[in-house]
């Protein structure tokens, strides 16, 4: 009897809504509902969040090409709402526009 694949990791982004920086974190599935922590979190702009992430998933070989690209390019788009010129966005306006992403704050 044929065993059946293990399914997808799945990945969740979580990023910390502050005033004066965004900090953004990946948490990987286990069961249904249950996510473990897979990086610290990453802090923009006091550092290079994008990059520090980039390679704490290419640090992990379990994580596809494919998963780190779609990780990065939407922890760009949530980077860039959250530092938009002359607008400052709420929690609740970053939970709506991103709902696959977890926000804390304030």
């Amino acid at each position: 009897m044929p065993k059946e694949p293990p399914p997808e990791p799945v990945y969740k982004l979580k990023f910390l809504w502050l005033e004066k920086n965004i900090a953004v974190c990946v948490d990987q599935m286990l069961k249904k509902d249950n996510f473990s922590p897979m990086t610290e979190y990453f802090f923009w702009p006091r550092k290079d969040a994008w990059e520090e992430l980039k390679e704490a998933l290419d640090a992990k070989p379990w994580v596809s090409e494919r998963d780190a690209v779609l990780l990065l390019n939407r922890t760009t788009e949530v980077i860039n709402f959250w530092q938009e010129e002359g607008v400052k966005h709420s929690l609740a306006e970053a939970r709506e526009k991103f709902p696959d992403c977890e926000f804390i704050g304030s």
